[in-house]
């Protein structure tokens, strides 16, 4: 055999045997993982702070006067269902498929290597689907937050941050009937509510791209608990600068999404009519077309919305719906209505400094010299959004009217 061909073969012989040898030497069995699925995090009280297990810390180190609250869920071994549960277990919490755990740090890294202590197997966040915030936390120290996140190659873009409406630690210990795992519950409402076009594809990764636009501002879902059991969209939370400002209302997630040209349409909207009482018109589809300019030495854009619906009920009146004429008459009270919906919502993002819409990426893009001429960075354009002239105008078209009921 030819002396390179020799060498050649035993080369290939020693990195087959070194991958066989070799290629396991780090693994870790799952059931010997800490799988955290859901994270909350919360403004840590007084008490505590008192508690605060010290693990990084040195001694006689002088610590800031605050403090967060984490709470992780993690997944028990052999515990988490593949489908919803038929019931509580007499078991009572032996039977639990997740471990709620709290701790408290001066940072998020901090109170994570506090977790790390409290618990035997290492902490794994590559399968973390939900985060959970506090309004506080949103308001204020959200910028240690995303540092730790972004820099941690274990967190996902498709991760879930949520606003809570109170503390957001009571949405690790929700027990809804419907799902076993809180997190896998909250997750599949967001997940469905994207599916249904009752709110926007706003990931984790999404909500970062979005604050590191100049002409662009940051939203997140905003959520509430009722009954301990009840998860409610209760709208957007909006930001400027790095910092929650401002909320919406629920209907307004719909207005939102119309201006962004999302579909397909998930709201029905109910108001009141001058000739045929009360109505419920359900949107199934949006587009929108953008137009802009430069007038008087400001941005100028003109939205126009198109909407596609169902007339689903009407009642509170003895006239019936029951010619074009009619249904026109309805589409028209609807644009006027609606579209002081719309047009409240913008004014309040302006006030707040908050482009949530991105009209600022929108005149980058087609009036480069403009943005060029008066935008240095994201605060520019943030002062710049408040004197926009935006005009929007609504185009419903009815397609099908419900049954007529006796």
């Amino acid at each position: 055999m030819n002396p390179v061909h020799r060498f050649c073969s035993a080369a290939v012989a020693l990195a087959i045997l070194t991958l066989l040898l070799a290629g396991c030497w780090d693994q870790v069995e799952i059931e010997d993982r800490a799988l955290v699925l859901g994270l909350s995090i919360d403004t840590a009280t007084p008490e505590e702070m008192a508690t605060e297990e010290q693990v990084t810390h040195l001694d006689n180190m002088k610590l800031p006067g605050h403090a967060i609250s984490v709470t992780a869920q993690i997944a028990v071994p052999g515990r988490v269902p593949l489908g919803p549960g038929s019931g509580s277990s007499s078991d009572g919490a032996k039977a639990s498929p997740v471990w709620v755990v709290t701790v408290t740090g001066h940072t998020l890294d901090d109170a994570m290597n506090n977790l790390q202590q409290q618990i035997a197997d290492p902490r794994y966040l590559v399968h973390l689907r939900v985060i959970v915030i506090s309004e506080t936390i949103a308001r204020g120290r959200l910028d240690e937050l995303n540092d730790y996140l972004r820099r941690n190659p274990e967190i996902r873009r498709r991760t879930w941050l949520l606003v809570s409406e109170g503390r957001a630690s009571r949405f690790m210990d929700v027990e809804p009937p419907l799902q076993r795992v809180p997190t896998l519950y909250i997750l599949s409402m967001m997940e469905k509510a994207v599916a249904s076009g009752k709110f926007p594809h706003d990931y984790l990764g999404r909500f970062w791209s979005a604050d590191s636009k100049w002409g662009e501002s940051a939203y997140l879902p905003y959520v509430a608990l009722r009954d301990k059991e009840n998860i409610l969209i209760e709208g957007l939370a909006y930001f400027s600068g790095n910092r929650m400002v401002n909320t919406t209302k629920p209907l307004e997630i719909g207005a939102f999404m119309a201006l962004k040209g999302m579909d397909p349409g998930g709201y029905s909207v109910l108001f009141k009519t001058r000739e045929y009482g009360n109505v419920i018109i359900k949107t199934n589809r949006r587009f929108t077309k953008i137009t802009s300019s430069i007038r008087d030495g400001k941005p100028y854009l003109k939205y126009d919305l198109y909407f596609e619906g169902d007339l689903d009920e009407h009642f509170d009146s003895k006239k019936p719906v029951s010619s074009a004429a009619a249904l026109h008459k309805i589409e028209q009270e609807f644009n006027t209505q609606i579209r002081g919906v719309v047009s409240g919502l913008i004014g309040r993002t302006q006030k707040d400094h908050s482009d949530i819409f991105g009209m600022g990426e929108l005149i980058r893009a087609r009036h480069p010299g403009y943005w060029k001429q008066h935008i240095r960075d994201k605060k520019d354009w943030e002062e710049l959004y408040s004197g926009v002239k935006v005009d929007v105008a609504l185009h419903m078209h009815l397609q099908r009217v419900g049954l007529k009921g006796r």
